[in-house]
């Protein structure tokens, strides 16, 4: 192996089927991500630095932004990150953290790999992090629309039925009777200038969604993956990302030597179209993106020595 190192690379999504106008997000959190790196940070604690801006943007289906459930009041966030020093961690159904990412982080320290539920929160304020700020006027009025397209006839979530929702309805209230379903992840992924990879994630959700369903995001080679050959991020519909195991199937593909866009077109073409999803990688010389969508997802990117 050459002793060469190619430099550092930064990809961000703000998940596919996001508007376009949201790529100063994205680009924002490239720029901080890239600031980390030059402090001296590596990979990992620049994918966790990109992250927390895009949780605290309020336009992504993530921390502060996330999604409210049909309840219209609950809010369930799950989170990931993992590098090649061996470090992973995760979190799922959290519901009263600002940035479910640095819980994510916390419990990379743990001798777990993923905590759920309250057990995840209570470590949340043992470590003194922020709580949530509670749902913006935003998020209000996306559960509004969402619950307006579950009356309707067209598939509030692409490919179920809106009936089942009521029909396996387990929240506390009762079901009171949007355009696209919530489903959008935000992610980055990061090669520092001595060739580690990192990759983190976070979201707020599917909405419509079950109370306590888990998406790929918290799932180990489903939503993301790392390894010694580069990083992947996976976003969209998190119960045909996870069938697939799509992170770590389009990782290896890469690590088998095939060319890093190709495995990540590869990729997405495993999808049915009818089911939004986008990808984004760094390899040890290449970094990119892509979507099965005719529309872009907001992303950036950044490659440098």
């Amino acid at each position: 192996m050459s002793n060469k190192q190619p430099g550092w690379a930064i990809v961000i999504h703000g998940g596919v089927g996001e508007p376009m106008d949201c790529q100063d997000g994205c680009e924002r959190a490239a720029e901080r991500a890239l600031e980390r790196l030059r402090e001296g940070g590596e990979a990992l604690d620049a994918a966790v630095s990109a992250i927390v801006v895009l949780e605290d943007d309020g336009r992504f289906n993530a921390g502060t932004g996330a999604a409210l459930g049909l309840d219209g009041a609950t809010i369930e966030m799950d989170a990931s990150v993992m590098d090649t020093r061996g470090r992973l961690g995760a979190v799922a159904c959290v519901r009263d953290v600002k940035n479910p990412v640095l819980l994510a982080r916390s419990v990379a320290e743990t001798p777990h790999c993923l905590l759920a539920g309250e057990g995840a929160d209570r470590l949340a304020r043992a470590l003194g992090l922020s709580p949530h700020p509670g749902p913006s006027d935003r998020q209000r009025e996306e559960h509004r629309k969402m619950l307006h397209e579950l009356i309707g006839s067209m598939p509030a979530m692409p490919g179920v039925d809106n009936g089942q929702f009521a029909q396996f309805w387990n929240y506390n209230v009762p079901l009171q009777l949007p355009k696209r379903a919530k489903c959008d992840t935000v992610g980055a992924v990061v090669r520092d200038a001595d060739g580690n990879f990192a990759v983190a994630a976070s979201t707020g959700g599917s909405a419509p969604s079950l109370l306590g369903r888990v998406g790929d995001t918290p799932i180990v080679g489903a939503g993301f993956y790392a390894g010694p050959e580069g990083a992947v991020a996976a976003t969209g519909i998190g119960e045909q990302i996870m069938r697939h195991l799509l992170a770590r199937t389009v990782y290896q593909w890469i690590a088998d030597g095939m060319p890093l866009q190709q495995a990540l077109q590869r990729g997405v073409d495993l999808i049915d179209k009818r089911y939004e999803v986008g990808l984004i990688a760094v390899s040890r010389q290449e970094a990119g993106h892509a979507t099965n969508q005719s529309e872009d997802m907001p992303h950036a990117r950044i490659i440098g020595r």
